[in-house]
């Protein structure tokens, strides 16, 4: 199941240490497979509001996220990034293709009933 490295950016400097970042980072994620879905382009806000920018990453699973993030070559840049740009990060993982939210809400539903 696909998981998802998920950054909503706030706050940005441009710096050349995000330069250097921008041209070392994919080669950070080329060993689990890591592809960009979203990359901090502009977002049509259709409800609320929404400070910033946001990256997606795609990887096989949460395992590959996890080692992704880890490892040594992205922890070796990822100063560059946290120095100048202010964020939050998640790692998350997708749901199955065939995923239903009819599903869910039986289940929550369910889970409501047993406290209530």
């Amino acid at each position: 199941m696909p998981a998802y490295a998920f950054a909503h950016l706030r706050s940005r400097r441009h710096h050349p240490d995000i330069i250097e970042y921008l041209e070392r980072v994919q080669a950070t994620l080329d060993p689990f497979a890591g592809r960009f879905v979203i990359h901090g382009l502009p977002a049509e806000v259709v409800e609320g509001i929404w400070p910033g920018s946001m990256v997606l990453i795609e990887f096989p699973g949460l395992i590959e996220a996890r080692a992704w993030y880890n490892s040594p070559a992205y922890q070796e840049i990822l100063q560059l990034r946290t120095d100048h740009i202010q964020g939050d990060v998640l790692l998350i993982e997708g749901v199955e293709p065939n995923y239903d939210p009819v599903l869910r809400a039986d289940k929550l539903r369910a889970e409501a009933q047993r406290t209530s």
